[in-house]
């Protein structure tokens, strides 16, 4: 496996992770609303949301680390 082929699992692994708690972040606020749950339980899907956001962040952040390295 190259390590080009590499680098487009890890892109698209990370696109999916983003995309997911996008879509994650949009059900359960809908939901929440819906069921009329309280703010703190709410807040506590937000900050599920956010933490997946850091994660895919993150995985970004390492396969641009990466590329910079494989350059030179």
């Amino acid at each position: 496996m190259s390590a080009q082929d590499d680098e487009s699992k890890k892109g698209r692994k990370a696109s999916l992770v983003i995309a997911g708690t996008a879509v994650f972040w949009v059900v359960a606020s809908f939901v929440g609303g819906q069921l009329g749950l309280d703010n703190r339980t709410r807040a506590l899907f937000d900050l599920i949301a956010f933490a997946g956001f850091v994660w895919g962040l993150w995985m970004v952040f390492q396969i641009w680390r990466a590329r910079q390295d494989n350059q030179g």
